[in-house]
C-alpha cells in the first residue's frame, strides 16, 4: 500500500501543491479538480503532458484519477451522454499520466440518512436498471483498461458489492471511505471485524477523511480504528492507494493544508511494517491489559526500523512498556520514527547502550546481525529481545544464549504466534489427547514476494550470509517453531529446496518432512512465489480420533475447524484466553515479576537447528538427516 493525496484538498492549483507534498516525503498524488482551473477530465493533451512533466520533475507518481464519473441518480439520456464524454476525458488523462486507477460511481445515489439508502442490494429490479444504464460506461472502461473503484458515497458498501458481483470484473473494486456511514454503526458492532473483513475483500483503494482520524479531535465524529483497517489492508496483500481526502469543514477553523499534513503523518505512522498473520488478528481490537508495573514501565529501545517501525507502534500501545528510543543506521529513518513517537533517535547504538535508564534492546535488524548486536547489548548490561529467525547459524544462537545466562540477563526471540491463541489451543488439544494417536501434520505457507522486496534495504534478503535461507527461513521459521512447540523435536528431517522465481541465492520454495518417535510425520511447504498477494496459511493435523484445520489469508477466510465424533466445529475443545499482546508484553512481565518467559531463546535456537538440518538434507542427497 502507498499513501496518496487529493491535490485539490489544498484549495490551490496543483502546481502549487506538488512542491509541498514532495517536501512532506509523499510519493503519489491524486487528481480531481483545480488543475489549470479545471477538473482532470477537462484538460487538453498539452496540459496533461505538462502535468506529467511536472510530476517527473518532482519525482512523484500519479495515484488515482478521483473522478465524479456517474455520480448522479438514474440519469436521463442527456446526462448519460455527458458522463460518456467525461469518461473519454478520463481515458485520455489515464493514458498520458500513466495510471489506470479511477474512482467512479454507478448512477445510484442517496443520502446516508435516506430510507432508500441500501435498497439496491435488496432490489433486483433496481439493480437491473442501474446495470443497464451503466453498461456503456463499463464496456468502454474495460476496453481501455481502466481499473474502477466505486466509492461508498451515496451508496452503501453492500450496494457496491452487489454491483461488483454483477459486473464481474476482477480488477475492479470499492474505493472504501471508512468514515462514510461509520458513525451510523451501532455501538454493539463496535469491533467491526465482520464488517471490515467483508469490505476489505472487495476494496482496491481507501479514502481517509480528517473527521475519522483520532489525532484530529477538533472534528467531533466517531473515529476510525485506522491501525486495524490498515493492518487488514496489509493482510490482503493488495498494493492499493491510501488516499488522503481530508474534507475539512469550512466552519471548523482548521487550516486545510496543515490538516492534510496531520492526516498524512497519522496514516503513515499507522501503516504496519509487515502484514499480520491473518485477517482476524489484524482486525480484532487490541486488548489493553493492566499490569502491576504500569507506574514503572519497562524501558525499551528498538534497533532497526524496517520491521522495527511496526514494533515501535506495538510498544507504544502496550501497558507496562515505554518506548524510550529508536536506532537505525539510516539517519532519515531514525529521525522520522523518533519524531513520530517523540523519543530520542540515533544512528549509533552506543548512545543507548551507555544510557543507564535503558533496560531492553529490541533487535529488529537483518537476520545475520541479530546475535552480534545482541552480544554487544548484553555486554553493556542490557536485556535483549530479538526478532525471528534468531540468526543465520545455530552456533551463533547458542553462543549468545550462553552469554546471556552467564550475565544473568534475559534473552528471548519474538515468535508472536504463541500469543495469538490458535497455537495454544492446538497444543492443549494434543496434550489432552483430543486427536488420539497422532498421524500427521501438514503445513502449507503461500506468500508472494516481489523483486523489490529482495532489493530493498541493501539487498540483504535472499542471501545466505544475512538472511540465513529463504522461504523456509525468513517466512517458514514461524511454522517450524509452531510444529516444534506443539509436537516436540523430531528424530529426523529431510528437505527439498529450489529457486523457482526470484534472482536470489537461497530457495523461494522449500518442502520438508519431520519424522517423530511415535510414528507421526509433519510436512512443511513454504513459497514466496505464490501468484496471489497474500500470507496464505493452511495447517492440518489428524490422528485416529480427531482432526484440525486452520486456514487464514486465503479464499476460505480465517477459520479454525475441529473434528471429532463425526462432526466439525469451530469451537476449540480447549479454548485459550488471550493474556499477552505480543512477545514484548510477556518479556516485560518476566523482567518485572520474575515469571518465566513463554517464548525463550531456546525457541530461537531449536528452530534454527532444525532449519539447518533441513538445509543439510536439501543440499546433500535430499534424504533423511538425523536430529
Amino acid at each position: 500500500m502507498y499513501v496518496s493525496i487529493f491535490s485539490d484538498e489544498f484549495y490551490q492549483d496543483i502546481y502549487e501543491v506538488l512542491p509541498v507534498i514532495k517536501e512532506w516525503g509523499m510519493t503519489h498524488v491524486d487528481f480531481r479538480g483545480m488543475i489549470n482551473g479545471k477538473p482532470i477530465e477537462k484538460q487538453t493533451d498539452e496540459e496533461l503532458y505538462a502535468l506529467k512533466a511536472a510530476l517527473d520533475q518532482y519525482g512523484l507518481k500519479p495515484g488515482v484519477i478521483q473522478s465524479s464519473l456517474c455520480k448522479v441518480h438514474l440519469p436521463d439520456s442527456a446526462r448519460q451522454a455527458q458522463e460518456l464524454e467525461k469518461l473519454e476525458g478520463i481515458i485520455r488523462a489515464s493514458k498520458i499520466l500513466g495510471t489506470p486507477y479511477v474512482r467512479s460511481f454507478f448512477y445510484w445515489q442517496h443520502a446516508q440518512t435516506d430510507p432508500a439508502c441500501g435498497e439496491l442490494a435488496m432490489r433486483p429490479d433496481a439493480l437491473s436498471e442501474v446495470l443497464d444504464l451503466f453498461s456503456p460506461i463499463a464496456k468502454r472502461a474495460r476496453e481501455t483498461g481502466l481499473i474502477l473503484a466505486f466509492e461508498n458515497c451515496g451508496v452503501t458498501p453492500d450496494e457496491i458489492i452487489c454491483v461488483l458481483q454483477a459486473l464481474n470484473v476482477p480488477e475492479w473494486g470499492m474505493a472504501w471511505d471508512v468514515s462514510n456511514m461509520f458513525e451510523l454503526l451501532p455501538e454493539a458492532q463496535g469491533d467491526c471485524v465482520d464488517y471490515f473483513t467483508k469490505a476489505l475483500k472487495y476494496t482496491n483503494m481507501i479514502h481517509v477523511k480528517a473527521r475519522g482520524v483520532s489525532t484530529i479531535p477538533e472534528l467531533p465524529y466517531k473515529k476510525v480504528p485506522w491501525d486495524r483497517v490498515l493492518a487488514g489492508v496489509a493482510v490482503t496483500g493488495k498494493d492499493m492507494p491510501i488516499s488522503v481526502e481530508t474534507h475539512v469543514p469550512k466552519d471548523s477553523g482548521l487550516d486545510r493544508i496543515e490538516t492534510c499534513k496531520r492526516v498524512y503523518d497519522y496514516i503513515r505512522q499507522s501503516i504496519p511494517a509487515s502484514a499480520p498473520g491473518d485477517m482476524k488478528s489484524a482486525l480484532t481490537p487490541k486488548l489493553r491489559f493492566e499490569r502491576p508495573y504500569t507506574d514503572d514501565p519497562v524501558r525499551m529501545v528498538v534497533v532497526g526500523l524496517g520491521m522495527g517501525k511496526n514494533r515501535c507502534k506495538q510498544l507504544s500501545e502496550t501497558n507496562g512498556i515505554r518506548l524510550c528510543g529508536v536506532c537505525d543506521i539510516n539517519g532519515e529513518k531514525a529521525r522520522t520514527v523518533g519524531e513520530t513517537y517523540h523519543v530520542p533517535y540515533s544512528t549509533d547504538i552506543n548512545d543507548f547502550l551507555s544510557d543507564p535508564t535503558v533496560e531492553v534492546m529490541y533487535v529488529v535488524t537483518p537476520t545475520g546481525t541479530h546475535c552480534d548486536i545482541a552480544e554487544q547489548c548484553l555486554r553493556a548490561g542490557k536485556h535483549v529481545l530479538v526478532t525471528k529467525p534468531m540468526d543465520v547459524s545455530y552456533e551463533k544462537c547458542v553462543r549468545v544464549a550462553e552469554l546471556a545466562k552467564e550475565m544473568g540477563l534475559l534473552l528471548a526471540c519474538d515468535f508472536d504466534l504463541h500469543f495469538r491463541g490458535a497455537l495454544t489451543e492446538l497444543k492443549s488439544a494434543v496434550e489432552n489427547g483430543f486427536f488420539g494417536k497422532l498421524k500427521s501434520a501438514n503445513m502449507i505457507l503461500n506468500i508472494r514476494r516481489t523483486a523489490e522486496y529482495f532489493k530493498e534495504n541493501g539487498h540483504w534478503r535472499g542471501t545466505w550470509s544475512m538472511d540465513g535461507g529463504g522461504a523456509l527461513s525468513n517466512q517458514g521459521i514461524h511454522e517450524i517453531d509452531r510444529i516444534l512447540t506443539v509436537f516436540g523435536m523430531p528424530q529426523a528431517v529431510r528437505c527439498t529446496a529450489t529457486t523457482q522465481t526470484h534472482a536470489i541465492e537461497v530457495e523461494d520454495y522449500g518442502i520438508a518432512q519431520m519424522r517423530f518417535s511415535d510414528g507421526m510425520v509433519a510436512r512443511i511447504s513454504s513459497t514466496t512465489s505464490y501468484p496471489a498477494s497474500s500470507w496464505y496459511t493452511r495447517f492440518e493435523v489428524y490422528g485416529d480420533r480427531g482432526a484440525y484445520l486452520l486456514c487464514s489469508g486465503g479464499p476460505e477466510g480465517d477459520h479454525t475447524y475441529w473434528w471429532q465424533d463425526g462432526k466439525w466445529s469451530e469451537n476449540a475443545p480447549y479454548p485459550a484466553r488471550k493474556e499477552w499482546n505480543q512477545a514484548a508484553d510477556n518479556f516485560a512481565n518476566a523482567l518485572r515479576t520474575g515469571d518465566p518467559l513463554i517464548v525463550t531463546a531456546e525457541n530461537g535456537i531449536r528452530s534454527r537447528y532444525i532449519l539447518e538440518k533441513m538445509y543439510e538434507s536439501a543440499h546433500g542427497t535430499e534424504g533423511w538427516v538425523t536430529v
